[in-house]
């Protein structure tokens, strides 16, 4: 790809993270008070942050039984409030021992 095409693509993806980060900010000019509205904004990082997540998880190996398996793991320590490194390394031990008993029935 030329260099002149790369600058003018770089340009308007640039452009247009700019404009949908200011047009919110450019309309709405009052605090927001709705209590739905703001619940709705407070749960997006979250939600954002799970559909890039969870679907890394079920290709992060070549099984997807061990991917399963380590994500439900995960899903579990994380409701029993265990720290992100507990999760991180349950999640990882259940995909090992998982992938050694599908070596050994092999």
């Amino acid at each position: 790809m030329p260099n002149s095409k790369f600058f003018i693509y770089l340009l308007v993806m640039a452009g247009v993270t700019y404009l949908v980060r200011m047009i919110p900010m450019a309309l709405i000019k009052k605090k927001i008070k709705n209590r739905f509205v703001l619940s709705f904004l407070h749960y997006i990082p979250y939600a954002v942050l799970s559909v890039m997540t969870v679907p890394a998880c079920f290709y992060a190996t070549d099984s997807p039984v061990t991917a399963a398996v380590g994500f439900i793991i995960a899903v579990i320590a994380a409701f029993f409030e265990r720290s992100l490194i507990q999760v991180a390394a349950l999640s990882c031990a259940g995909v090992l021992i998982t992938e050694l008993i599908i070596m050994l029935i092999k």
